[in-house]
């Protein structure tokens, strides 16, 4: 996530503008051409603003999806990795607005329990897989990343908080 802006204290009441980008390249499946092609897209993680006063978490979704076609009743197994961005851990997510940091986290589902990551660190990759029909299509699948920024950071100060994750998407 990248930052900019910084304001006095006087000013914190106001909101913080947040955004999360997820970055990829075209992926392709390791697998012998015409027998099967994946691509994969992301949308960002868009949090909008932020009020450091409030006690509330501040939550907004992304998305990684996965499309294949090829060979009928092929079967393309795959996992998902995001890096840690910013953050010295995964644990400890950071979007930075200049010097000054905002904690946040990027999580497997709604539940807000586990860390998508790469399965280090306390995180988890996100395991796939897509089942090609007779027509040697599938429907895309899509992951949801679940964000949140935690409530109450009242050292926060107002800007464009932002960091910047890859995505990594291996196919076994």
């Amino acid at each position: 996530m990248n930052a900019t802006g910084h304001l006095g204290t006087a000013v914190r009441r106001g909101l913080l503008a947040l955004l999360l980008w997820l970055v990829t390249g075209p992926a392709q499946a390791l697998c012998i051409s015409p027998l099967c092609s994946c691509s994969v897209t992301t949308t960002h993680v868009v949090f909008g603003s932020y009020n450091p006063l409030t006690s509330g978490n501040t939550d907004s979704t992304g998305s990684v999806r996965v499309s294949c076609g090829g060979v009928a009743g092929l079967l393309i197994p795959y996992q998902i990795d995001i890096t840690r961005g910013g953050g010295a851990s995964y644990g400890a997510r950071r979007m930075n607005s200049g010097a000054n940091q905002l904690a946040y986290n990027l999580y497997t589902d709604n539940t807000y329990l586990t860390i998508w990551g790469d399965g280090s660190g306390g995180s988890q990759s996100v395991p796939g897989g897509i089942l090609l029909d007779v027509l040697g299509l599938s429907p895309p699948q899509t992951h949801w990343i679940y964000g949140r920024i935690p409530g109450a950071q009242t050292t926060a100060v107002p800007g464009g908080y932002v960091d910047t994750i890859t995505v990594t998407v291996t196919y076994n």
